[in-house]
């Protein structure tokens, strides 16, 4: 039989999930200490330290996070393999009948759905009941390794540029040309995102852009406020 090769978008979740959260959290995290901290009046040495310290923190906290988080959806499924495994052995029928039921309701004539479970069972019986019955599959499974590398290694890339500009730019100008970078960025980071994945970048785009301007907005004027009182 002729091969067929397709390349799906889904095969991309894990990593880019991961990814774009730790990149748009870097960068609006960042952004936001930094002029939280400009907007308490604090010198630009106070800053760029505030922002070292957000790059870090903020990476290893997204890395442990994600690995918490995605390590706890691999013990529920490991869990359920588990269980799964015990009742194959204990009643291999009922399995099997379960099994050609969920095919049945997908539209499988009654027959046929039988034979495809039987032949199924055959070949790999846990596999077949881990895909069809509780949906777990090779593209969706947990990683928790990849998951929170790639959580840590993009807040450390989005965190940097905010940090970068701030270093980079006169203290007088830091607060604005950091804010519109950032904006600009996040612009960019969610129409990526959305065309990696299949989905309409200007609505992606926009939506991370207000989210970022409004977490920035709030932190300066918060930071301004306490910097009065203070």
């Amino acid at each position: 039989m002729r091969r067929h090769h397709e390349r799906h978008r889904l095969q991309r979740i894990g990593w880019l999930r991961a990814a774009v959260l730790g990149a748009n959290d870097g960068i609006v995290s960042t952004a936001s200490l930094i002029l939280g901290v400009a907007g308490g009046g604090a010198g630009h040495d106070a800053v760029l330290v505030a922002g070292v310290a957000a790059l870090v923190a903020g990476a290893m906290s997204m890395a442990a996070g994600e690995y918490v988080s995605v390590s706890s959806q691999a013990d529920t499924e490991r869990a359920d393999l588990e269980v799964e495994r015990r009742e194959l052995a204990a009643d291999g029928a009922a399995e099997h009948e379960e099994l050609a039921r969920i095919y049945i309701g997908r539209g499988v004539e009654r027959g046929l759905a039988g034979q495809v479970a039987t032949q199924l069972m055959a070949h790999d019986a846990l596999g077949a009941h881990a895909r069809d019955e509780l949906g777990i599959n090779e593209i969706t499974q947990a990683r928790p390794v990849q998951a929170a590398l790639a959580s840590a290694a993009s807040f450390s890339a989005g965190a940097a540029v905010p940090l970068a500009i701030a270093w980079l730019t006169p203290p007088a100008a830091a607060a604005g040309v950091v804010t519109v970078a950032s904006l600009v960025l996040l612009a960019v980071l969610g129409a990526v995102a959305a065309k990696a994945g299949g989905a309409p970048a200007g609505a992606a785009a926009g939506r991370v852009t207000f989210w970022g301007a409004l977490a920035m907005a709030v932190t300066y004027g918060i930071g301004a406020l306490v910097g009065s009182v203070v």
